[in-house]
């Protein structure tokens, strides 16, 4: 063996309960509750200790567990001196067990401490640890030279394979743990692969539409302003510079989607601010630690805020617009709020699908979250709520 053999602990998939099968979990509870079983009828059987020892015989069987438990603990933690010590607390516990005339509590816990010292501790600790247990037992033993040198050698065997057993079971551990994490990397590049297609698509479909229809808006526009002024041509020139300003934000939504589809998304709090600001008055507040979102919770965030400010726009125009971003423990949440139009409602905005609200909702469902929507105080308030 190499000196890593000897000084290395057990690995933590080997010493934790995860990868444990049902069947492997019941019969280590079974082998707990029948020891315990055997340390208490140990303890008090025969009868002829009065109340004052067996309550201090049962604190002495909880002590045991309490220094057992503790030692699963510190060992899975690899604190090498706090399992010592606790199995040298168990060792005296058995010792002092053995001098009250308990042998079958104090030959459950030598053993004990026997098979899972080899199995738990690092070889350095675990063998001298095994030896100094199996020493007592064999010096308590009257059953003959031959039974204690078997019984000493198969607890010796014992621990080894549980410990071998547990290995094994690690490494399978691990490597089950190295696939899950190679198929979900697999599936983010396939996902990431799909989302660059689609952004493509997008940018070679919509992204080229859009700026075709702004080159041939602003080709109207300066048509529209060598002709001489009139009612009809200012109106025509006022639909036609807005339908450019239309084009050209949804060019720059659209150029947003694909930054995002592409994993290149900017911080949502610069987004609200740069949306915020094309309607005057309005405010941005962020509350709660910052952090990056995931896309799917940027993106729901983004269209939520753009939905709901194109309905103040449309429907309650130069209300002033409170927008608040607030990063909670798992989630994050956003409130569009208006305090009412001051200005009279133009004949467009009762232009448009009407599903805007529903789409939002379904968005929000779609990752688990809510959103609310409805009259407030003063106007109208949007509510979002997902999970980020």
């Amino acid at each position: 063996m190499t000196s890593a053999t000897w000084t290395s602990w057990p690995s933590r998939e080997a010493l934790s309960r995860r990868g444990r099968t049902r069947p492997r979990a019941a019969i280590a509870w079974s082998v707990r509750v029948l020891l315990l079983t055997l340390m208490l009828w140990g303890t008090f059987s025969d009868g002829r200790f009065g109340p004052w020892e067996v309550v201090v015989g049962l604190l002495g069987v909880i002590g045991c567990v309490w220094a057992g438990w503790a030692f699963f603990r510190t060992s899975l933690e690899h604190r090498l001196w706090p399992s010592l010590g606790l199995m040298a607390l168990l060792m005296a516990a058995a010792f002092g067990a053995q001098q009250a005339g308990a042998g079958v509590p104090a030959v459950i816990l030598w053993c004990g401490c026997a098979v899972t010292a080899l199995e738990r501790l690092p070889l350095s600790a675990g063998v001298p640890a095994t030896a100094v247990a199996l020493a007592a037992y064999a010096a308590v033993n009257t059953d003959g030279w031959m039974t204690t040198a078997v019984t000493t050698a198969g607890l010796c065997l014992a621990g080894y394979v549980l410990r071998l057993d547990a290995e094994a079971r690690g490494s399978a551990q691990r490597l089950l743990e190295q696939e899950r994490a190679a198929r979900v990397a697999e599936a983010e590049s396939a996902a990431l692969d799909e989302r660059s297609r689609i952004a493509r698509e997008i940018h070679d479909v919509l992204a080229h539409s859009l700026s075709a229809q702004l080159v041939h808006l602003e080709a109207a526009r300066l048509l529209i302003e060598r002709e001489p002024s009139g009612e009809f041509r200012d109106q025509v020139l006022e639909r036609v510079v807005a339908a450019r300003s239309m084009a050209r934000d949804g060019l720059a939504e659209t150029r947003q989607a694909l930054s995002a589809l592409r994993g290149e998304v900017s911080p949502v709090e610069d987004y609200l601010r740069h949306l915020v600001a094309a309607v005057e008055p309005g405010e941005v507040t962020v509350a709660g630690e910052q952090r990056p979102l995931t896309a799917e919770a940027s993106q729901a965030v983004r269209r939520v805020a753009q939905e709901a400010l194109t309905n103040v726009r449309k429907h309650a125009p130069g209300a002033d617009v409170l927008v608040r971003l607030e990063y909670l423990p798992g989630e994050v949440a956003l409130e569009v709020r208006d305090r009412g139009g001051r200005l009279p409602v133009d004949e467009l905005a009762v232009s448009g699908s009407g599903y805007g609200l529903l789409g939002m909702r379904e968005r929000a469902e779609l990752l688990g979250g809510t959103l609310e929507a409805g009259p407030g105080e003063e106007g109208f308030v949007v509510r979002l709520r997902v999970p980020a």
